[in-house]
């Protein structure tokens, strides 16, 4: 069969075409300009995801974008100053007495020692209340008042040479700090108390027939005041309620009634207010539980000081 010039020319031509195109293709490839499209037939690849904690590539971040919770730190709360922790430590120190009915004055065991304005003794009945553990000290005096008129210096020693207008001063202070309800103690109350309240023994001082064991008194004073509670407490776990300083209770002194009575507060006015337990300086007769004295409000000296109640 004759194959004319002309046929052979056209295969030669076609062939020549389909390798250069064959050609173009492989370096197209190897240069990386061939693109295949993606499945949803767009040509601009998706983002790489990144962790929304940290904002690196899920791939570079450590936890793999799964960080673990960051909880708050909590805050460091304020510490209280140092007055303020003499203050609590004053409140925390109020020791509850239920209320009962007693004999007030001069009871037997007073014997002889009783002066006439410890008699008739008659019936009391008071209702529960709290009083101080201790004398008011002289640290917890000052943090509330911002001064100590002591004349025996000693942070832990007993407040002294303070008015009874002093103690309603600092007891207004000490009310508006702690928004407690703190005042004087009766009369009543305070004898109640000394005595041991419902628990009481009978005995002559504050827990003992024995002065010694409870009161600093003249004897063994040394002439000063001392640290609070280093004596023995009475029957309610108070100390100092014979001894160390008088102490100022809430009423205007009078005489006693013969007639029972239920929280008396003593006489309605007056010029003198009832004082307390005996001090360092007096005898051990002055320091006897039913044992009476008193002075002008505004009077203050060195074996003068008080004993919170509530």
């Amino acid at each position: 069969m004759h194959v004319g010039k002309h046929t052979v020319s056209m295969k030669k031509t076609v062939f020549f075409l389909l390798a250069f195109s064959m050609i173009c293709m492989v370096a197209m490839a190897q240069s990386g300009r061939v693109t295949r499209p993606s499945g949803g037939g767009g040509g601009t690849p998706a983002p790489k995801p990144k962790c929304k904690t940290c904002g690196k590539l899920v791939s570079q971040c450590a936890y793999k974008g799964k960080h673990p919770s960051q909880k708050p730190q909590p805050q460091p709360q304020p510490q209280p100053s140092n007055k303020d922790r003499i203050i609590q430590n004053l409140v925390n120190n109020m020791v509850y007495v239920q209320g009962g009915t007693f004999m007030m004055g001069a009871t037997s065991e007073q014997g002889s020692d009783a002066y006439d304005d410890e008699k008739p003794a008659h019936q009391v009945t008071v209702s529960s209340f709290s009083i101080g553990k201790y004398e008011v000290t002289q640290e917890e005096w000052e943090a509330v008042m911002g001064s100590n008129p002591s004349s025996f210096k000693g942070s832990k020693r007993p407040v002294e040479s303070v008015s009874w207008f002093d103690c309603q001063q600092f007891i207004q202070k000490l009310n508006a700090k702690t928004g407690k309800n703190f005042r004087l103690p009766t009369e009543a109350e305070w004898e109640f108390a000394a005595r041991g309240g419902t628990k009481s023994w009978g005995a002559k001082y504050a827990g003992n027939s024995s002065i010694d064991a409870v009161a600093w008194y003249s004897d063994n004073s040394g002439s000063q005041t001392h640290n609070v509670g280093q004596k023995s407490p009475n029957e309610l776990g108070l100390y100092d309620m014979s001894g160390n300083v008088w102490e100022w209770c809430q009423d205007w002194y009078g005489s006693y009634s013969s007639s029972s009575q239920s929280n008396p507060r003593g006489p309605s006015s007056g010029s003198i207010r009832v004082l307390r337990g005996g001090s360092w300086r007096y005898e051990a007769w002055y320091c006897r539980v039913s044992n009476r004295d008193h002075y002008a409000p505004d009077d203050s000296d060195n074996d003068l000081g008080l004993r919170l109640a509530m």
